[in-house]
C-alpha cells in the first residue's frame, strides 16, 4: 500500500520498472504514488546522467560513486521545488508514470549475496532456544562481524511466490534422515545495503568509507528452512536452508536520505579491533514491522495482522563494521553486490524478527484471528514487512516486501 507521504523530495528512492502498455524496463524514482522515468529525463536533457539513459539496471549508475549520486539527487530536488520553470516543472510531469500500473523489478543485477548476523538480541533469543543450558551467544559474537555468503541467483523482487524447499531434515527422535518438505519455514525480517564503487582485490575498505562505497538500503526477506538448517549447518554453517530464496524489497533508499535518522550506535564491550572502529555512528532510527495473512484470512477478506514490530537502530554490528570485516582480507566486492543485515530483532515479546524466535521453535504458536495459530509457516500464508523512518514532520519510506508460499 502507497503512503504518498513516505516519497517526498527528501527520499526519493531509485528503482527498475517497466509498464503495462511497454515493457521496456528502465530506471525511475518514487515519488509520491508516482514514478519519474529517469530515461525519459535524460532524453528530454532536464538530467545529465548518461549511466542512466537507457538502462535496465542500477550497475552502471551504482558504479558511479557518491558525486553522481549526490547530483542527480539535487537536480530532481530542484525539478520538483518552486525554483523550477514552467518548462521544466512540465516535462517533469511528462515522465510521470503511475505507480500503481507499474511492475517492480530487480532494481540491479546482484553479483554476490552476503548475510550477516549483526542484531545482539537475535543471536541472543536463538541461543537460549537452540542452547537452552548453555551461554546463549558464542565467544566470538562480541569480536567479529558474522555472516555467510548466499545465492545471489535466487534473490528476487516483492511479490514473487516462494517455493516450499525441499531438503533433508532430521525427524523428532529418528536416527537418520529424510528427503522431505520443510516443516519449519521461516522468515528473518531484515535491511539490507547495496554496494557502490568497489576495491581492489588485496585492498580493504576502512570502515569509515562508508558513503563512497554504501548506495542505499532495502528491506529484505531471508527465507530459511530451520528444520534443513538444524540438520546440515554444523559444521559450516547456512547452505540449502537458506539458498533458495531472499525477497527484497524494490526502492532503494540511498544513504542521504536516511542521513537525518542516524543515531548513536549500542555499546559494545569489549571495544572492537581498530580496524572495525568508526568515527561516526552507522546505526538508523527505522521501524520495521512483519504481518500474515493465512489463506483462510484471504478467503475471508480479513486484513494481514501484525506480528512483530522492531527497529533496527539497535544493531550491534552496523555497515561500517560489515563492510570493513568482508573486505578485511582483501576480498573485492563490486557495484550492485548485496550484504544482507542478519534478523533485526528486539528482547521483548512481539519484537522478534522470525518465527522461531517469535514461537518459540513452535512450542508457542502465535495466535490469529478465527482460532488460526501458526508455528512456521503453512502453505498459502503470505508474510509482509514493512519500514518507514519518521522523525517529527520528516518520513522516509522503504516501503514493503512480500511472499507468498506456494
Amino acid at each position: 500500500m502507497i503512503d504518498p507521504r513516505d516519497y517526498g523530495p527528501d527520499n526519493l528512492p531509485f528503482g527498475i520498472v517497466s509498464a503495462a502498455s511497454d515493457d521496456r524496463r528502465r530506471p525511475a524514482v518514487a515519488y509520491g504514488d508516482q514514478a519519474i522515468d529517469l530515461d525519459a529525463l535524460v532524453g528530454r536533457k532536464l538530467l545529465d546522467a548518461e549511466s542512466l539513459r537507457g538502462a535496465t539496471t542500477l550497475n552502471d549508475f551504482l558504479a558511479d560513486g557518491l558525486g553522481a549520486w549526490r547530483a542527480v539527487r539535487a537536480r530532481l530536488q530542484y525539478l520538483l521545488g518552486s525554483s523550477a520553470s514552467s518548462d521544466e516543472r512540465s516535462g517533469v510531469t511528462a515522465c510521470m508514470l503511475a505507480r500503481d500500473a507499474l511492475t517492480m523489478h530487480l532494481p540491479v543485477v546482484v553479483g554476490d549475496y552476503v548475510d550477516f548476523y549483526s542484531s545482539i538480541e537475535h543471536a541472543t533469543n536463538l541461543g537460549r532456544i537452540l542452547r537452552p543450558n548453555a551461554e546463549p551467544l558464542l565467544p566470538n559474537y562480541r569480536h567479529v562481524p558474522i555472516g555467510y555468503h548466499g545465492r545471489s541467483a535466487t534473490v528476487v523482487p516483492s511479490g514473487t511466490p516462494i517455493r516450499r524447499p525441499h531438503g533433508q531434515r532430521l525427524p523428532p527422535g529418528a536416527n537418520a534422515p529424510e528427503f522431505a518438505p520443510s516443516a519449519m519455514l521461516d522468515v528473518e525480517l531484515e535491511m539490507g545495503w547495496f554496494a557502490g564503487p568497489g576495491n581492489a582485490l588485496g585492498e580493504p575498505i576502512p570502515a569509515d568509507a562508508v558513503r563512497e562505497h554504501v548506495f542505499g538500503y532495502v528491506l529484505v526477506n531471508d527465507w530459511s528452512a530451520r528444520d534443513i538448517q538444524a540438520w546440515e549447518y554444523q559444521p559450516l554453517g547456512p547452505f540449502l536452508a537458506k539458498s533458495f530464496a531472499t525477497s527484497i524489497s524494490p526502492w532503494i533508499v540511498t544513504l542521504d536520505a536516511l542521513e537525518p535518522f542516524r543515531v548513536s550506535e549500542p555499546a559494545r564491550e569489549p571495544e572492537p579491533l581498530p580496524y572495525l572502529r568508526a568515527n561516526e555512528p552507522w546505526a538508523y532510527d527505522v521501524e520495521l514491522e512483519m504481518l500474515l495473512q493465512t489463506p483462510r484470512m484471504r478467503e475471508r477478506a480479513l486484513a494481514p495482522v501484525s506480528v512483530s514490530r522492531t527497529n533496527f537502530r539497535a544493531m550491534y554490528w552496523t555497515v561500517a563494521q560489515q563492510l570493513a570485516h568482508v573486505t578485511s582480507n582483501g576480498a573485492r566486492i563490486r557495484p550492485g553486490d548485496l550484504f544482507g543485515t542478519g534478523t533485526i530483532s528486539g528482547t521483548p515479546q512481539g519484537t522478534q524478527g522470525s518465527f522461531i524466535e517469535l514461537t518459540a521453535r513452535g512450542a508457542n504458536p502465535l495466535s490469529l484471528p478465527e482460532g488460526e495459530t501458526r508455528g512456521f509457516l503453512e502453505d498459502g500464508d503470505t508474510v509482509i514487512l514493512r519500514g518507514r523512518a519518521v522523525r517529527g514532520s520528516a518520513r522516509i519510506g522503504l516501503g514493503e516486501v512480500a511472499g507468498t508460499i506456494v
